[in-house]
């Protein structure tokens, strides 16, 4: 199945880098390039790709407003956002995942890893890395507007809170059912079970449920 693939970067060079990458894989195609976030938005709704690649600092409109537009769209539900980011000099990255944002990834990342995170969100993971991640949500759960889901670890049964703190430390479902002897068909189950009892939207939004609840604590 051919990932359908929106870039939004104000640089030209940077989306024709992109757009080059991306073609020469076998699975990816894209859709369209835009250069403001207000124009990605638009292409979103017009090409309905599947994945939008946003970078965060963009005139018009900003890629953390674009994801919280295409993230409110019904028609768009479907939209996942991998947004663009330096872990050690971009503060909006928490704003981005409060807005809807299924991942980051940072702008020099190697192609072959820019491919797997492509992969990765448009299958439905969220893409946060282990170390990255527990400073950002640190700092999320510090914010008085972050937004919890409905509901906490506590309604979960053991084997579901093992996957859930396995979900917060960046595995995916191949490498949860490696740690926990379950198939990757299991865990993906038990993903989409806590998911469901939790409220969560997505992986991100457990992420925040395993470290809001101490089941995993930010910086170790």
């Amino acid at each position: 199945m051919t990932i359908r693939v929106l870039l939004a970067d104000d640089q030209a060079l940077v989306r024709a880098a992109f757009a080059m990458l991306l073609e020469s894989s076998p699975d990816m195609t894209v859709v369209g390039q835009a250069a403001t976030g207000r124009e990605a938005v638009e292409l979103a709704r017009k090409e309905r790709a599947d994945l939008v690649v946003m970078d965060i600092r963009m005139p018009d409109l900003d890629g953390i407003e674009a994801t919280r537009l295409i993230a409110a769209d019904e028609d768009l539900a479907g939209v996942k956002v991998l947004v663009l980011t330096t872990y050690d000099t971009d503060e909006n990255i928490v704003e981005a995942l409060r807005a809807g944002a299924s991942g980051f990834l940072v702008k020099d990342t190697r192609p072959a890893e820019l491919l797997e995170a492509i992969r990765t969100v448009a299958g439905g993971e969220a893409l946060l890395s282990p170390g990255p991640t527990s400073r950002l949500i640190a700092r999320f759960l510090l914010s008085p507007t972050a937004a919890s889901p409905e509901a906490g670890p506590e309604c979960l049964t053991d084997r579901e809170r093992e996957v859930l703190t396995l979900v917060a430390c960046g595995l995916n479902n191949t490498e949860i059912g490696e740690a926990l002897g379950l198939s990757p068909l299991t865990a993906k189950t038990h993903v989409s079970r806590i998911m469901g009892k939790l409220g969560a939207r997505d992986r991100a939004q457990l992420v925040i449920v395993a470290y809001e609840s101490g089941l995993v604590r930010p910086g170790v």
